[in-house]
């Protein structure tokens, strides 16, 4: 049973590696590739217009970059936050019902009710109950569900 919680913790984590290598030379590659451009621009707009505006255009280049990835940084940060707030929404709830069954003064109550009633009358009131319960869970599953786009 460890070995293969190892085995797939390896494979996982050499997955990983190997994603984060890939992704790591494409970072490279790219910012060589920017900076080629970037020198070539510069060259062209030195031999065509001047000094100054040579270091004009290099520095809008460099803000024009700088405005778009603080703009990705901002979308992908408040993705990130809505998707944490809505799983430990999810997990709150989850807690909540469960610690509510857990509950020994709950289940002292339910077999005070168990003796009142007795449990041949309480078996058709807990059929129906489970019954209601089960299409309020179906109706709020479907209803949670996005429709394709």
């Amino acid at each position: 049973m460890f070995q293969r919680m190892i085995e797939d913790f390896k494979e996982s984590t050499g997955t990983a590696l190997q994603l984060t290598s890939l992704a790591t030379a494409a970072a490279l590659c790219l910012f060589i590739t920017t900076s080629f451009l970037c020198a070539a621009a510069f060259v062209f707009v030195l031999q065509r217009y001047g000094l100054i505006e040579a270091c004009l255009t290099g520095a809008a280049v460099f803000f024009v970059v700088t405005v778009i990835a603080a703009g990705c940084y901002m979308v992908r940060k408040n993705m990130v936050r809505k998707n944490h707030v809505k799983a430990r929404a999810e997990q709150t709830a989850k807690s909540a019902a469960q610690t509510a069954l857990s509950d020994p003064m709950l289940v002292a109550a339910g077999i005070q009710v168990i003796r009142a009633i007795g449990i041949k009358r309480l078996i058709p009131i807990l059929a129906v109950g489970g019954l209601a319960l089960g299409f309020l869970a179906s109706r709020n599953s479907a209803s949670d569900q996005a429709p394709a786009e």
